[in-house]
């Protein structure tokens, strides 16, 4: 009898990818060093906690197996801490995992459309050919002429038997001209980031690692700054991600825009961008004498003022300004719009759950922006 075969769909139930023990803990261990700021042994002991509750281990494999384990990969090592006890500390092998799995959260969500390869509508200098060819001209490096159809030219106008290269017979081929992209990432650390019990700089540093992660491996020749800012303002380097934390500290966002655009205008890039993640209204400023001057209570209308004149300063420099503002507050989108209109920048209102995506998506558009 004839087999018979139909095309069509195959339904059945979920199965999960096969994750070993290791796996499937340190996926949770990543998350989980995420929230602790890079503490170690708070992060364990969340993992024991979770595995009392959700039996994620066996007799076969227990926690104190997995540690082992991250040991021997490499993911620990041995330190002292402050108190002269010996521990764990997380090691850059770690560090690039976190990011690996921030960036695989955030910007593997996006839409087919949307990961792009920061490609410009303008033709020049670049390693995209279009295929299409002209005329080689003055100041055309000589990598870009294209030698076979150079010789076919040559041979159409001089013939075989007097075969005889000459500059007019030389063409280029054009290639897609790749944009550069400038971007200094501003994060709020003040403690309104932790205020009333909700976890606000978890997802901002989620956000930093990914973007951070994006560029170095994607973008190389992309340049990304980190910046903090609570009372005063101060750059960090990517590796230190995942311990950054809130301090006591009020919001200087005035501080954070002058040492953004001090760092921009040392690129030498055309193009550069600020993006600020904040969840609150800025409440203070450094004086010229070194004091600050402090304000909790509502929107201080002599803060306010310098923030706008930071971002006009900021479009003066054909700097744009994307603020991601973690506030429903009617009075601080109030301030936002002002801010924005200022900068002729771009403003979002988000939650947590979509600030990663929104990021990611504004990133591709703003890179293939060519300011003239």
């Amino acid at each position: 009898m004839k087999n018979e075969f139909k095309k069509g769909f195959y339904f059945k139930s979920y199965e999960a990818p096969f994750q070993s023990p290791f796996e499937k803990l340190f996926g949770i261990f990543k998350e989980l060093i995420t929230h602790t700021s890079g503490d170690f042994d708070e992060a364990i002991s969340w993992l024991r906690e979770l595995d009392i509750e959700y039996k994620l281990t066996d007799e076969n494999y227990t926690i104190d197996d997995f540690i082992e384990d991250l040991k021997k990969k490499g993911y620990i090592k041995d330190e002292v801490k402050e108190d002269g006890t010996n521990g764990f500390g997380i090691t850059a092998k770690t560090e690039r995992a976190i990011r690996q799995q921030a960036l695989d959260q955030i910007f593997g969500n996006l839409k087919r459309s949307g990961n792009g390869n920061h490609k410009t509508k303008h033709a020049g200098n670049g390693d995209e050919h279009t295929g299409e060819f002209r005329e080689f001209n003055f100041g055309d490096g000589l990598e870009r002429i294209s030698l076979t159809e150079s010789l076919r030219n040559a041979q159409i106008n001089n013939g075989v038997e007097s075969f005889m290269l000459t500059e007019n017979d030389l063409v280029v081929e054009e290639t897609q001209h790749k944009a550069q992209m400038s971007t200094v990432l501003m994060i709020d650390i003040s403690h309104s980031m932790i205020l009333y019990g909700e976890d606000r700089i978890t997802p901002a540093k989620k956000v930093a690692m990914a973007l951070a992660e994006l560029i170095t491996t994607r973008y190389p020749k992309d340049t990304l700054d980190i910046l903090v800012f609570g009372n005063d303002a101060w750059t960090i380097p990517i590796k230190d991600l995942p311990y950054l934390q809130v301090g006591p500290y009020h919001t200087n966002t005035v501080a954070g825009l002058q040492l953004a655009m001090d760092i921009l205008r040392r690129k030498r890039n055309t193009n550069k961008q600020i993006f600020m993640i904040t969840d609150g209204k800025p409440s203070c400023v450094r004086e010229r004498d070194g004091s600050y001057y402090m304000n909790s209570n509502g929107l201080d209308e002599y803060i306010v003022d310098k923030c706008y004149t930071q971002a006009q300063q900021a479009r003066k420099l054909h700097i744009p300004i994307t603020t991601f503002m973690i506030a429903n507050d009617p009075y601080l989108q109030r301030f936002v719009n002002h801010f924005t209109e200022a900068n002729q920048g771009k403003a979002f209102y988000t939650g947590l759950k979509g600030l990663g995506e929104m990021i990611f998506e504004d990133y591709e558009t703003n890179r293939k922006k060519r300011v003239r």
